[in-house]
């Protein structure tokens, strides 16, 4: 069986399908005849949370240091809690129902109970009940490793996954994406080209192949499923053609990101956390580009601390030698939700409250932030970038809150570094005051995702639309024309940080340009210096 869909990352992968297990899957009541062998269940279910919890624990002590992995040893005591595991055997001894809708019912009824009651530390134990529980529940329901139901890696199927779902995906576990929805802008899409594996979107798959044996053709942009033995040599061949291909890059490791006739350009990659870090120095970065500051607030049931945030970053910048870093503040709403900002609905969240709006209106969020980010720079070469920037006001108003920052650690006797400061050039009104703000700022980097989402009026999450949401549009490449005249003009250097960035069809458009940083995926990294290496700009 073949099953069309829409390439995101070329590449073959082999291997069984699974289709990923949302944590919140609907819990059915089930009436059942043996309370004792149901109460086993879930004390089996629950050893097998705190095992998973354990190894989160040691996998977060050493991505991301120990105020950040101190969580999931709090999560494993809840579970052992006496009244917590009291409900639940209560409920499926009295009324006789199944391990899964007894662990269901006790977490909504212990998260609510947290969530009334007056004390700031308690509500926040409401998100952590309700976490523990939906792991339980998934486990119950046979979903492990973080909704991928097997131990070896696989070919993961979903509908789509949201940001704060990929945060908690055993990435060595996945051999590609496939998702019915989506888009080429999609974060699942993103993560795939982080991960460099072959992946697709808009292939509508039965629910009947769970299990079976799937090869995704990354080229042709299909899923095959349950391949005879012709097809699967022939892929099994192609897969290593590709490997020699991959090696053959290697082979640029440790050369200059320089055009033939002599121009030098920066090449840094694109992070989503701590544990992107080996890969930057796998590949070969020059430095961070883009560290999406976000996923550390998405991989949390409450705000990330100052401590929390400051190990993190600190961790970066140390383990990247003196090489820049490039972190963007905080960048949620959208299609980035953290339920415990209890944002409002909205009827069009991309134009609406998200990035620096929200830091700006919640400048208590902001300035543990960039308390963090300013503590963090004195350990290595930090810079820091702001988000949907659309005024001059904003510029202002966020060096206002910096020079408190400032004040507050000299004060105190907190050391920091020197720290570059820029915005990113993402929307139109950005672009048409670039040349005011290149005079106030030392950088900008251009996010070609949104901007070419807001220049052509067109929603990068819209799968119906993405056929003329075209980032090669005239208009999106005279906006980046443009950005990177004014930004040398007003004295700032200009990257781009957004996936347009590694794409080689463009290389030498951007070079020609101007342009003076790309900031890519790590795993385009070598694929870029090699078309980098190819250009002769005084042709």
């Amino acid at each position: 069986m073949e099953i069309q869909g829409k390439s995101v990352f070329s590449g073959v992968a082999i291997g069984p399908l699974s289709i990923y297990a949302k944590a919140d899957n609907v819990v059915k009541r089930v009436k059942i005849q043996d309370a004792d062998s149901e109460i086993k269940r879930f004390e089996d279910a629950k050893e097998e949370a705190k095992k998973q919890l354990q190894e989160l624990h040691d996998k977060a002590l050493k991505e991301v240091g120990e105020a950040n992995a101190e969580i999931f040893e709090v999560h494993q005591m809840m579970l052992d809690d006496g009244d917590y595991v009291d409900s639940i055997t209560n409920i499926i001894t009295s009324q006789l129902v199944n391990a899964e809708y007894a662990v269901a019912t006790t977490g909504d009824n212990f998260s609510q109970m947290f969530a009334a009651m007056d004390d700031d530390y308690m509500r926040a134990r409401s998100a952590d009940i309700k976490d523990i529980s939906n792991r339980v529940v998934s486990i119950l329901q046979g979903a492990v490793n973080g909704g991928i139901a097997s131990d070896v890696p696989v070919i993961l199927l979903a509908d789509d996954l949201a940001p704060s779902e990929t945060v908690q995906l055993d990435k060595s576990l996945v051999l590609s994406f496939v998702t019915r929805g989506g888009s080429t802008n999609s974060h699942t899409a993103i993560l795939a080209r982080t991960m460099s594996i072959p992946s697709l979107i808009g292939a509508q798959y039965p629910e009947d192949i769970n299990g079976h044996m799937g090869i995704v053709d990354g080229y042709k942009g299909i899923l095959i499923v349950d391949p005879d033995e012709e097809t699967l040599a022939f892929y099994k061949k192609k897969q290593e053609e590709d490997n020699e291909k991959k090696r053959l890059l290697q082979e640029l490791k440790g050369k200059e990101n320089i055009t033939l006739d002599g121009k030098k350009i920066n090449l840094y990659a694109n992070i989503g956390g701590v544990g992107d870090v080996a890969d930057v120095l796998q590949n070969d970065a020059g430095g961070i580009g883009l560290f999406r500051s976000e996923f550390l607030y998405l991989g949390c049931d409450d705000y990330p601390s100052e401590e929390q945030q400051f190990q993190a970053y600190k961790s970066v910048a140390e383990t990247m030698a003196g090489k820049k870093v490039i972190i963007r503040t905080l960048d949620i709403g959208a299609d980035k939700q953290v339920d415990y900002f209890h944002l409002a609905k909205e009827e069009n969240p991309a134009m609406g409250y998200r990035a620096i709006r929200i830091c700006l209106d919640r400048p208590d969020i902001f300035k543990t932030q960039l308390r963090a980010l300013f503590r963090a720079s004195y350990y290595g070469n930090i810079g820091i970038m702001y988000p949907m920037i659309i005024s001059m006001d904003e510029v202002r108003q966020i060096k206002v809150i910096v020079a408190e920052v400032k004040a507050e650690l000299d004060e105190q006797g907190i050391p920091y570094g020197e720290v570059e400061q820029g915005v990113m050039i993402e929307t139109p009104a950005a672009v048409l005051i670039s040349d005011e703000l290149a005079k106030e700022v030392d950088f900008f980097s251009i996010g070609t995702n949104d901007l070419t989402q807001y220049t052509l009026a067109c929603d990068r999450q819209n799968a119906a639309i993405e056929k003329i949401a075209d980032p090669h549009h005239p208009a999106v490449l005279k906006a980046i024309q443009m950005t990177i005249e004014n930004g040398h003009k007003g004295g700032a250097w200009v990257g781009i940080c957004g996936e347009l960035g590694a794409d080689t069809t463009l290389t030498e458009t951007f070079l020609r340009m101007g342009i003076d940083e790309l900031s890519v995926s790590p795993s385009r990294i070598l694929t870029v210096r090699e078309a980098i290496r190819k250009v002769d700009l005084s042709k």
